[in-house]
């Protein structure tokens, strides 16, 4: 007896019911007033004034064009900083060259800096008395207070998401497959897509998906960088506070519904790829397909 209870491990934090109960019954009611609360808010008064007022708000022509503006974004946006990503995680993992930790503090600055400072710097490069801003205007090319503006500054607050979810796993793969696919005779675009794609493709997704809902949701370096237009370059965040300073309470509500069924619908894909992603981890990828076209003997 007094050998096996030597042996005992030492209580930890939390093994105690009564500790256990307390933190749970914390995390609980925290998670209630903070996260569940509003969204119960958002959805009541959205349809505080029955299912028609909603479906007005919603069919309003301003509203509309918000939601276009806010699709359009995310479709040039999303690829974009998905190719960006993809490649910077391949420069990053797969070679070697001076300065490589210079671009990943790159890569890392729009964590680090506020969307609206973000926005008033692209004021001073694009604006009219920015450093590009006279070239621009006298080749009649409109950057901010219109499309391309809001695409640049929904880039920049997105960029790191899917380097950042792509590079640790690279990191962690190593070198192997692909130098192997590459002296099997394999080309570096048929080594990408049939060796490095198929075994990032989960956190791939996962990165993208996170993007998506960032650009659809960015407020701060947009707000800049609009104008807020009403029907011309309003996003839907942009919309939804126009809205409200309306005293259109109702309406503000129902374009924010929108924007909460994204945020829902975002959390739903993140649990499911990371799901998918945890059944594929420990299947190390293999080559017994040879990349280069030919069967192994």
């Amino acid at each position: 007896m007094a050998h096996a209870h030597s042996h005992r491990k030492p209580p930890r934090v939390g093994d105690g019911a009564l500790v256990r109960r307390t933190l749970i019954g914390i995390v609980l009611v925290i998670g209630a007033v903070l996260i569940l609360a509003p969204l119960v808010v958002i959805f009541a008064e959205a349809f505080r004034r029955g299912i028609a007022y909603f479906g007005e708000s919603i069919a309003h022509p301003d509203t509309l064009h918000a939601i276009r503006l806010t699709v359009l974004t995310a479709l040039i946006a999303v690829p974009l900083n998905t190719a960006f990503g993809v490649a910077a995680a391949w420069a990053v993992t797969k070679f070697d060259f001076p300065g490589k930790r210079l671009l990943i503090v790159i890569i890392e600055i729009p964590f680090s800096i506020s969307p609206v400072v973000a926005g008033v710097a692209y004021m001073f490069v694009y604006g009219l008395q920015g450093l590009f801003g006279p070239a621009l205007q006298s080749a009649d090319m409109k950057i901010l207070f219109a499309l391309p503006g809001i695409v640049l500054a929904s880039m920049f607050v997105t960029a790191p998401f899917v380097a950042r979810e792509l590079i640790p796993l690279m990191q962690a793969q190593g070198r192997d497959l692909e130098e192997a696919a590459t002296s099997l005779g394999a080309s570096g675009w048929r080594t990408f897509f049939s060796v490095t794609l198929p075994n990032i493709r989960w956190a791939l997704l996962y990165g993208v998906v996170l993007c998506n809902a960032r650009v659809m949701g960015e407020f701060g370096a947009v707000s800049v960088v609009s104008g807020n237009i009403r029907g011309q370059t309003n996003t839907l965040p942009l919309h939804v506070e126009l809205l409200y300073h309306d005293y259109n309470a109702v309406g503000a509500f129902a374009a924010a519904s929108i924007l909460t069924v994204l945020a829902l619908v975002t959390i739903v894909a993140k649990v499911l790829l990371e799901r998918l992603g945890a059944g594929r981890a420990s299947r190390r990828p293999s080559l017994a397909a040879n990349p280069s076209g030919e069967t192994k003997a």
